[in-house]
């Protein structure tokens, strides 16, 4: 006998029945404003040809590393799951790959992306009966047959999800030949770019030699002096701000900063390209350029957000068959007092720069986060980022930030997602979760209503839009005007 497929209208309110008609009036208010999608890392491809999603497996298991981290975790082989490794596609069947997907969906109970599932099938897809072993081939079947039409290609489906701007991420080595065609196509879907840098500032990235050829051929400069270095990133800023780019995002191990005099840090690069660089010498490097592109924002206006705190590529047999992003990138503790200092202490007071703050390190929220953001005026803290980007993690940020740095010292929501299909069930689920926290103070007497309504609206959909500076006409709409 199948499950039912419910979506409970009342899914992450409180228990209380005085408290929940609180989140409910505020939902209400929320639940069908646009969404603003300011970092994440959908491909810009699809939006270029809106050519038809493949199947199932190809669009919601193999992309998806919140799904198969948790199947490989039980032992089940990438390989039996679609995921491409480095040589190349997958070889698996991808009904096959469905199926023991489906007939693994009890692993997913109690977890974000039980949630995002259920919306996905559920609001998306309209199933009604719940993905499981009996039902895996009728999931199959139904997906693919909608996917094969027009209603269901990806420009359709980010109208239909009502997305006012998303952006996409990619690396100074990237041509930006899709954002081009986006914006040469005459579609109205606002797809932007953000500026990545990290395989040209890490020396570490298994793709930096390569890289950094790719970096001189498309900025025109000697990439491998100090000088020609610093102009390419300003010339490779400038063609991503031309294709949307509002911002740049580091992806860095820690939150270190440094701030060396120029004849130092033209030093430690010569030792960087010389390929002999220690790992003290390449953390250094990197904490040297997050100063220097926050003096380039500063200059150029893009928004920089820094995403600090993540062992990246932890499994290193993985990393050697499948490549980074497999899911095997595992959170460490982060300092951030000391590692931005440097930084602050040439920037921390302008207000023409803005700088972003994720952490994968909730011991942190309180005891340095919301203090810094609740100080210097280039800070604001994002949201609950990655392993935290649930229920629980999203209070705790609330509950451990609020009293020290406010809501006005936080940027909204970002779903940070490759999961195309799931980012209206993220941003619902952040909502959800806002407007509960925003109940329970109405409720104590800690805000008017009237208060708690305006802030849904600005956490919802105010805040990341001016955070990430949205409220701006595209680039394409000012110089045509």
């Amino acid at each position: 006998m199948t499950r039912p497929l419910i979506l409970n209208d009342d899914r992450l309110f409180p228990v209380e029945a005085g408290v929940r008609a609180v989140a409910r009036r505020l939902y209400g208010l929320v639940k069908d404003l646009p969404i603003i999608s300011p970092h994440g890392h959908t491909d810009p491809e699809w939006f270029a040809t809106d050519a038809s999603f493949g199947n199932a497996t190809e669009l919601l298991l193999a992309p998806d590393h919140y799904l198969y981290r948790m199947l490989y975790s039980q032992g089940i082989a990438l390989e039996e799951l679609g995921v491409p490794s480095k040589d190349g596609p997958s070889k698996a069947d991808p009904r096959e790959a469905w199926r023991v997907f489906a007939a693994h969906q009890h692993l997913f109970r109690g977890t974000p992306s039980a949630m995002w599932l259920a919306h996905v099938f559920s609001s998306v897809f309209g199933f009604e009966v719940a993905l499981e072993a009996s039902t895996a081939d009728l999931y199959y079947d139904a997906i693919n047959d909608k996917l094969a039409t027009d209603v269901f290609r990806p420009r359709a489906l980010f109208e239909r999800f009502n997305i006012e701007a998303l952006a996409t991420t990619e690396s100074p080595s990237d041509d930006l030949v899709h954002h081009r065609a986006i914006r040469a196509s005459g579609w109205g879907g606002r797809v932007i770019t953000a500026y990545r840098p990290d395989p040209v500032i890490d020396a570490e990235h298994e793709q930096f030699p390569e890289a950094m050829r790719r970096f001189a051929e498309l900025s025109g400069q000697d990439v491998w002096s100090w000088k020609g270095y610093l102009a390419a990133h300003r010339i490779r800023r400038a063609a991503f701000a031309e294709m949307g780019a509002t911002s740049t995002d580091h992806g860095h191990p820690t939150a270190a900063t440094a701030d060396l005099s120029a004849s130092e840090a033209e030093a430690l690069f010569k030792v960087i390209v010389s390929g002999a660089a220690t790992p003290a010498q390449a953390e250094l490097f990197r904490a040297q350029m997050l100063t220097e592109m926050a003096a380039m924002s500063l200059d150029d206006g893009l928004v920089m957000q820094i995403h600090p705190g993540s062992f990246r590529n932890h499994n290193a047999r993985l990393f050697a068959s499948h490549g980074r992003d497999k899911g095997a990138d595992i959170p460490t503790g982060t300092d951030y007092v000391r590692a931005l200092k440097p930084l602050l202490d040439r920037f921390g007071n302008e207000t023409r720069l803005s700088v972003i703050l994720f952490t994968l390190d909730e011991t942190a929220y309180a005891r340095e986060l919301a203090p810094l953001a609740g100080h210097y005026p280039v800070l604001k803290l994002g949201p609950a980022w990655w392993f935290h980007d649930s229920p629980e993690g999203m209070r705790r940020f609330r509950e451990q930030t609020t009293e020290t740095a406010g809501f006005y010292n936080t940027v909204g929501f970002n779903d940070d997602t490759r999961a195309f299909l799931s980012i209206p069930a993220r941003h619902d689920v952040a909502r959800r979760v806002d407007c509960a926290f925003l109940a329970r103070l109405v409720a104590e007497h800690r805000m008017a209503e009237d208060e708690a309504a305006e802030l849904a609206v600005d956490l919802a959909y105010t805040l990341p839009k001016r955070a990430y500076k949205l409220d701006r006409a595209p680039a394409s709409l000012a110089q045509s005007a």
